[in-house]
């Protein structure tokens, strides 16, 4: 029997891919769970019970959450990451990483094949596949849904038909959960109108209070909630969602344009992410150069969009990583945050590397560091290429 490694999270398509793999076609499925810290002990347990149901050979966890951070969320937030001014890239960034461990995770046990329960409509079979071509090049990659062009009601009746027992209304939604937010693809999704019913949304809004949080950074990276330090910046993570998800803060749908050329819709909740990023981007309001800014900005921007593509592997991204890295060296401060229903509100920072320090000046008040005639000279200085543009070209249409 060949042996295959099968990406799975326990969902419709990854079972299906388990039980059609070992009954119908005879392989030796090793399902492999690769939690990047969406998953509760208990949902860990009910995923491991059945695959063990559908005749699998083994099942394992691979937790790659710290690793996950390191090597990609800590970009994203250096970054400032908004796919579209949108979407925190909750499912491209973890696809990355969990096809890199899978990969090395095949080649560790021998395995001739990896599987993956990718659509051939979206952006995952094409992450999925250029990192195992990267990395396990004389590998076979077998995705049963895109090759059997597979509904998610045929799924549904096929693992009727065997048997299988789950939660079929619940798995009329492709709900992908990990730390950087969770996306939610159903019916509604596919079109360009509606939007996910309340029942489809993981987290039940149930906080209407308002309150205060506070986000301290270190170098760019979060350490700190509610002036609690933490080890590392993953229990920080999740304690932000902790107190911000039950409002119902960070859900959207995203429109982007997919990798394979069509346009894409999709559902996704990301409390956490949401308020980090945009409270880092306000402490880099206060104490970087603009130059800085506008240089992290083109930068930012093309990083999201070859990660999202799947191009983790080039070189190239390293040397990003190293700008971006770089540039948090005085990102140092406290964010405040207040918290709504179904919305966030940044208040200010306190930062000792603040370049709006009142010893500089008051921007529309009063200035410090220059006279009145320092501005007329460097107006004068500023403008004068631009006038000398409109004096030559008035007099040339003159003559």
């Amino acid at each position: 029997m060949k042996k295959v490694v099968l990406a799975y999270s326990g969902g419709l398509d990854t079972t299906f891919c388990a039980l059609h793999l070992s009954k119908d076609l005879g392989y030796e499925v090793h399902a492999v769970l690769i939690n990047t810290g969406g998953f509760s002990p208990e949902e860990l347990n009910e995923t491991e019970t059945r695959a063990n149901s559908l005749g699998i050979s083994s099942f394992t966890i691979l937790d790659v959450t710290k690793t996950y951070y390191q090597e990609v969320i800590k970009f994203l937030v250096f970054g400032n990451v908004l796919k579209n001014q949108t979407y925190p890239l909750s499912v491209s960034a973890e696809r990355i990483l969990q096809a890199k461990t899978l990969a090395e995770y095949a080649k560790k046990i021998g395995a001739k094949c990896v599987a993956h329960g990718s659509t051939g409509a979206g952006n995952d079979q094409v992450r999925f596949d250029m990192i195992f071509q990267t990395i396990v090049p004389d590998i076979e990659i077998i995705t049963p849904i895109r090759d059997l062009k597979l509904s998610r009601e045929a799924e549904i009746e096929y693992l009727k038909k065997h048997g299988v027992s789950m939660n079929f209304e619940k798995a009329a939604y492709s709900i992908n959960k990990g730390i950087w937010g969770t996306s939610v693809g159903g019916k509604e999704t596919l079109t360009s109108s509606q939007t996910l019913p309340e029942a489809a949304w993981p987290t039940p809004a149930t906080k209407t209070n308002s309150e205060e949080i506070s986000l301290t950074f270190e170098k760019g990276e979060l350490i700190g909630v509610n002036d609690k330090k933490y080890e590392n910046s993953v229990d920080a993570i999740l304690k932000v969602n902790e107190l911000a998800a039950p409002y119902g803060i960070g859900r959207d749908i995203h429109v982007g344009d997919t990798i394979i050329g069509i346009k894409g819709r999709v559902g996704f909740e990301a409390a956490a992410p949401l308020i980090i990023i945009k409270s880092h981007q306000l402490l880099e309001k206060h104490t970087l150069t603009k130059w800085q800014t506008f240089w992290k900005n083109q930068i930012s921007e093309f990083y999201g969009n070859h990660l999202h593509e799947g191009h983790y592997l080039d070189p190239v991204m390293r040397n990003l990583e190293a700008f971006l890295a770089d540039s948090q060296e005085f990102v140092s401060g406290k964010v405040k945050v207040s918290l709504h229903p179904y919305r966030f509100q940044l208040i200010g920072i306190e930062s000792e590397h603040d370049l709006m320090a009142s010893k500089f000046g008051s921007y529309g008040e009063m200035n410090k560091g220059y006279t009145a005639e320092d501005v007329k000279g460097f107006t004068r200085i500023l403008g004068n290429q631009t006038a000398i543009f409109h004096q030559v070209n008035k007099s040339d249409n003159e003559n």
